[in-house]
């Protein structure tokens, strides 16, 4: 007699969710726990058990460990900074919104290609400001000035401030205050799917939350210590449920062997895995991989592995709005890419608009 013995099924692992960022190390100005969100932080810090001192400046941290440039920059972007946002005046921040609204500066995600790699130089580590009521205070009078017209305010242009809302609630204090507010508006995006402490909040639909999504190829090669996509796109689910106007932002854009089937796949995923009512209302922004000649320095000494490509030759200069050219795609490869997706995006969202390639 035979004996079979059936084969064992494979086992299914679950991948674990993407963690919340907890710094290695936390630095504090001392003007910083004169304010309650300075003491809650403080609180955090200590029931955490992370190690912090005090600084004179969130401006002035330098010297960290390690023996190479790499090494200091890893140990930097574990780096907590919580202090004051003494500059009040906003930056304008087109084409997303009409300005930008600083509530932190650095992120905790390594993405190869981001602008943040040479706009904070040698100033990676993450920066948190305590004083939100003033800042609160100057986007009202911002609103004022512009009054009637609607004023949009973009808080996600230094930084990802979802990966930071468990440690700060700043994004919660912003929601809440545009929610009062008919002529203010807050968008912001992020890589990250800790949307919990946003769905409860009453916002009136005046925040727009857009989540960067891309390519496989893209997401696995440039953008390590991120949430993943499946972990994105069920944030997106979370937050349209909860009644927020939804956005994505596909950026940046790459030219690659296989960028048709890529995105194309993309727009795809997204439409099976969202809620079907969600087309209605959804914005889209397309941005180009671009970068300058200081970036290309940068990048290369900070991930000397990476595969992205930044040769100047096969690029078309573009004067940039801080005083130095970036690098884009020529012109026929540009309209190669924005006329691809946005079929795609048409394809399987009909309602949805497109606010800009760029």
């Amino acid at each position: 007699m035979t004996i079979v013995t059936p084969e064992t099924p494979p086992v299914k692992r679950t991948r674990k969710a993407t963690a919340l960022f907890v710094p290695e190390l936390v630095f504090f100005e001392p003007n910083a726990l004169n304010y309650p969100k300075g003491e809650r932080i403080m609180e955090w810090v200590k029931a955490n058990n992370i190690p912090y001192r005090m600084t004179t400046s969130h401006n002035r941290i330098m010297n960290f460990p390690g023996d190479t440039e790499v090494e200091q920059y890893k140990i930097a972007k574990r780096t907590l900074v919580v202090g004051l946002r003494k500059t009040l005046k906003f930056d304008q921040s087109k084409p997303s919104a009409d300005y930008a609204i600083p509530i932190a500066t650095g992120c905790m995600g390594h993405c190869h290609y981001c602008y943040l790699q040479t706009t904070l130089g040698a100033k990676p580590y993450i920066r948190v400001y305590v004083n939100t009521e003033d800042i609160i205070d100057a986007a009202k009078k911002y609103i004022e000035e512009r009054s009637p017209e609607i004023t949009t305010f973009e808080a996600a242009c230094t930084s990802d401030p979802l990966g930071l809302e468990h440690i700060t609630g700043s994004l919660s204090e912003l929601i809440t205050f545009m929610a009062a507010e008919p002529l203010g508006r807050l968008r912001f995006v992020t890589k990250y799917q800790h949307v919990e402490p946003l769905l409860d909040l009453q916002h009136n639909g005046h925040t727009r939350i857009r989540f960067s999504v891309n390519a496989d190829y893209v997401i696995k090669n440039f953008e390590p210590a991120t949430s993943r996509f499946e972990e994105r796109i069920e944030a997106a689910g979370k937050v349209a449920r909860a009644g927020y106007p939804l956005g994505f932002i596909i950026a940046p854009i790459i030219w690659y062997d296989g960028w048709q089937e890529g995105y194309a796949e993309l727009l795809a995923k997204l439409a099976k895995t969202l809620p079907p009512e969600i087309g209605k209302g959804l914005t889209f922004e397309m941005i180009q991989h671009r970068f300058t000649k200081t970036a290309k320095t940068v990048i290369e000494k900070r991930y000397p592995k990476s595969k992205l490509e930044m040769d100047m030759e096969k690029r078309k200069k573009k004067w940039g709005r801080w005083g130095q050219n970036k690098y884009v795609y020529p012109d026929e490869q540009q309209t190669a890419l924005r006329e691809f997706i946005t079929e795609r995006i048409f394809e399987h969202f009909p309602e949805a608009g497109i606010d800009y390639f760029t």
